[in-house]
């Protein structure tokens, strides 16, 4: 774990026990604090509380009897909106700072003497609403590829304060939500990713704008030494806007991305059109790779992913030949376009992060014909995004809450009100002919039926084998 540093047998309130909190506590500990801890879990306490740490409510006056030096939060728990968190709302009545993790991991860093090391760590954090765990895990792998040490962790993987300490030379790959940006007191990676941004979490933000402003402090309150932003949205064009000018001696800290243009204004770009990534510097074409073969990285938005990766490992000084070496041999991510089957010509697709219309869009025009199964608990504004691409869809099989809601949007697209994933999946295997995908890619949270996306994607998964007469997994549910 690491450390963290500047509360020496102070008091520190710990909120929220999950993979964060509970790595965060811990090294609060290792660095002198004396924890409290609380979780609305009565299960997520007792864990805590085995491991020797005080448990207190938080939104209780009591608990601050004694005074509290920092509170850090957990990145589920709100600092502002809907609204505060009555433990939140208990810092501010006292002046005590709220903090988070990755605020604490910054702290760490800075901290540290780096002096007795050739090359100190440097971080990446990547951000943005669809793409970023593809993103975090391919740098990671290309950097393992390319034997470079790194820890990657984050929104994915390992809480951030549950890293090793860190080591001459390393990478730290950070995926970071908007809400583990918008409560760190602290941030300074050496380079900042921006994907994308659509329409995902406004009640958490107080709307589109607040949910774009919490991201955009990673450039603004991190200030970056490279900064690689995806340019084919206006929040885009105008963060890259915001960071000009910040380079040393007209420097520009920017790298370009786009799926859908040429960038002639941007001195150093990366572009994926027609499937081929082309790396450009001040208008010269400096590298290119053939994307259209990678199985792992299929479709626009993961190819927009790939240009992400590829500018960021190129920020960190890996030559373009390794860095093509490794996009080949990315194993891909389960739950993400993850290919579990095949039979008679039918591809069975795993996509079950895909919990919003945009980032079911993206799996929509990977395959030119879906068998689809979707639903759950419905986003705003449901599937009426992606009516356009209604003519890709065979049939529809519907789930979960939001099942009626999305047969009324799809109108005369064949569609089937299924109710469970059983049922659609057996249903759509049925159907389904060679050269279609079926293809569970929701467009809903999962938790009216399941614990979390990754048990609904384990649930189709060996549901998808079974169909396609295939044995099941050792991971997967019986």
């Amino acid at each position: 774990m690491i450390p963290v540093p500047g509360y020496e047998d102070a008091r520190v309130g710990v909120l929220g026990l999950g993979r964060s909190g509970l790595a965060a506590a811990r090294a609060l500990a290792a660095g002198g604090a004396v924890p409290v801890c609380w979780d609305d879990g009565e299960a997520a306490r007792a864990a805590a509380e085995a491991e020797g740490f005080a448990i207190a409510d938080l939104s209780r006056d009591r608990a601050w009897d004694e005074g509290l030096a920092l509170l850090c939060l957990s990145p589920g728990i709100p600092a502002l909106y809907p609204a505060p968190h009555p433990a939140v709302e208990q810092a501010w009545a006292r002046g005590v700072p709220v903090d988070n993790d990755v605020g604490l991991l910054f702290r760490a860093l800075a901290a540290e003497d780096f002096d007795h090391f050739d090359t100190p760590p440097r971080v990446v954090c990547i951000t943005g609403s669809n793409g970023k765990s593809t993103t975090t895990a391919l740098i990671g792998h290309i950097l393992a590829a390319s034997d470079v040490p790194a820890q990657v962790g984050g929104n994915i993987g390992l809480g951030v304060l549950g890293f090793e300490p860190f080591h001459d030379g390393e990478v730290l790959v950070l995926e970071l939500s908007s809400y583990q940006i918008e409560a760190a007191r602290r941030l300074a990676p050496d380079v900042a990713v921006f994907l994308n941004l659509s329409d995902d979490h406004l009640d958490r933000h107080g709307g589109r704008g607040g949910y774009f402003a919490a991201k955009a402090r990673l450039f603004e309150a991190g200030a970056p030494e490279r900064a690689i932003i995806g340019l084919d949205e206006p929040e885009g064009r105008f963060l890259a806007d915001r960071m000009r000018g910040r380079g040393g001696e007209g420097e520009d800290p920017v790298i370009g991305l786009s799926l859908s243009r040429k960038l002639p204004g941007e001195s150093w770009a990366v572009t994926a059109r027609k499937g081929f990534l082309a790396e450009t510097r001040r208008g010269k074409q400096v590298a290119s790779v053939d994307l259209r073969e990678l199985a792992t990285l299929k479709g626009a938005h993961n190819h927009q992913n790939a240009c992400a990766a590829w500018a960021a490992c190129r920020s960190l000084g890996l030559a373009p030949r390794a860095i093509e070496a490794a996009l080949k041999s990315f194993p891909g991510l389960p739950h993400r376009l993850e290919l579990v089957a095949e039979r008679d010509g039918v591809s069975f697709v795993n996509d079950s992060k895909a919990t919003n219309a945009d980032a079911a869009e993206k799996a929509l025009l990977a395959w030119p014909r879906v068998r689809w199964i979707a639903g759950g608990v419905p986003k705003a504004g449901g599937i009426a995004p992606l009516v356009p691409l209604f003519d890709r869809v065979a049939c529809a099989y519907l789930i979960g809450e939001a099942a009626e809601a999305f047969a009324a949007t799809l109108g005369d697209t064949p569609h089937v009100l299924c109710g469970d994933l059983e049922t659609a999946v057996a249903r759509a295997a049925e159907d389904a002919r060679a050269g279609e995908a079926v293809l569970l890619s929701p467009a809903c949270a999962s938790f009216d039926q399941f614990q979390s996306f990754e048990h609904r994607g384990d649930a189709f998964r060996a549901l998808a084998r079974r169909a396609a007469g295939l044995p099941a997994l050792k991971e997967d549910p019986a």
